[in-house]
């Protein structure tokens, strides 16, 4: 009888129900054996091995440390300390994303966020110094040569004479100040930095500069401060580098002797732009920002009247008076009482005395104003003639009204 099965003793084909007759207790497909070991390969705990990059999520915060997921049903546990910032906080909470390294496989994985922070700071810095873009850090300490900033997660040094524009006379200024720099010197993979704050305040001084001087036209109203005072007058600093000169006769409408009066370096002063040149040298004024005496002198004063005064100064052609503050008088030489000498006049009028004027005219226009000074030079005329008349004539000589009286009076019977 012929068999169910073929000579080797297999099953015949044949004989198989179909595949649509399979009922749900027989045995799975092929691929749903695949999707079954796929499936558990991805619960098995993974393998990482030192040195590897990690990304997971905190999903416990303990006394010291904080346990991550990073996938699989392994955790892996990260030091506090690690995730702290500068001043000791852990910013970080439950739900966090952290990147870490694997530092350690035994007895469990070990993560370390500082050193995964750091790898990523150095390509940053990489990045930020080939493509000359700036980048912030903090000057921690003062060291031989210069100071440590810590940028990020990394230490550079910066040169004492890259930390400003100006000389620095007092290191200690910097410390604990965050600024902003330029890497000029990149080595070790971004481990050896060199950095400068000068090169980048030079470049914002640079467009500042041509802004001020965009501004600085004249009328123009701006804000400095007094780098330095000299006997004609202060530099003021307008910004950017670019100084002006505040001229001793436009610092006050009453007359300045000594700028030092008016302004020290580092005041901060209002000025008003009087003009500017080709070779950009900018003068400026500090009285125009202030009420001029002279707008109530049409008010004030008339011809012919009598005003007490002060002389200031005295010239070869005559001497001013101050009638107020920002109001000077001329009293020609020609108004004083002739005294034989050129300049005999000066010496009845010393600056700094006070005298009694008449006013002559007003040249409100060119700002003048005319006086005689009553009296100058005529009590000194008068007292030397009292005392010429007062003066016993010398023995053996008579005047000579005398002498010509003699000479015509007929002689004695």
């Amino acid at each position: 009888m012929p068999s169910d099965d073929d000579d080797f003793g297999s099953p015949r084909v044949d004989s198989f129900p179909p595949k649509s007759e399979l009922s749900p207790s027989e045995p799975a497909s092929q691929e749903t054996e695949e999707f079954a070991r796929l499936l558990d390969a991805s619960l098995a705990p993974r393998s990482h091995r030192e040195g590897e990059t990690v990304e997971g999520t905190i999903v416990a915060i303990g006394p010291e440390v904080a346990f991550v997921n990073i996938g699989g049903k392994g955790e892996a546990t990260i030091d506090l300390e690690e995730l702290a910032d500068p001043d000791s906080d852990v910013p970080v909470k439950v739900g966090d994303t952290v990147k870490a390294i694997v530092v350690s496989t035994v007895g469990g994985l070990k993560l370390s966020h500082k050193l995964a922070r750091g790898a990523a700071t150095r390509q940053r810095l990489i990045d930020a110094f080939q493509a000359g873009l700036p980048v912030e850090g903090r000057v921690e300490k003062a060291i031989k040569g210069g100071y440590e900033v810590r940028i990020g997660g990394q230490h550079a040094f910066c040169p004492i004479s890259q930390i400003d524009t100006i000389f620095t006379a007092d290191p200690s200024i910097h410390l604990g100040q965050a600024y902003t720099f330029w890497i000029i010197e990149c080595k070790a993979e971004g481990k050896d930095l060199i950095v400068s704050r000068r090169a980048l305040l030079q470049e914002k001084l640079a467009e500042r500069a041509e802004e001020i001087r965009r501004v600085a036209v004249p009328g123009a109203i701006l804000a400095g401060r007094i780098v330095s005072v000299r006997p004609f007058g202060a530099f003021v600093d307008l910004g950017g580098g670019v100084q002006g000169l505040l001229h001793v006769s436009e610092m006050g409408w009453t007359r300045v002797e000594n700028p030092a009066d008016v302004v020290q370096p580092g005041d901060a002063v209002t000025v008003k732009v009087l003009r500017t040149d080709n070779d950009g040298k900018i003068s400026l004024g500090l009285k125009q920002l202030q009420a001029d005496p002279w707008s109530t002198v049409a008010e004030k004063y008339r011809v012919g009247q009598a005003l007490a005064g002060k002389v200031t100064r005295l010239a070869d052609f005559g001497a001013f008076v101050e009638l107020e503050p920002g109001i000077e008088a001329l009293a020609h030489e020609s108004a004083f009482a002739s005294t034989g000498t050129r300049h005999g006049w000066k010496a009845a009028v010393p600056p700094g005395v006070s005298v009694t004027v008449e006013i002559l005219s007003i040249d409100l226009e060119r700002k003048r104003i005319g006086v005689s000074i009553k009296g100058a030079g005529e009590e000194r005329q008068e007292g030397e003639y009292a005392e010429y008349q007062n003066r016993a004539p010398i023995e053996g000589f008579g005047s000579l009204a005398e002498k010509l009286r003699a000479a015509i009076r007929p002689p004695k019977n």
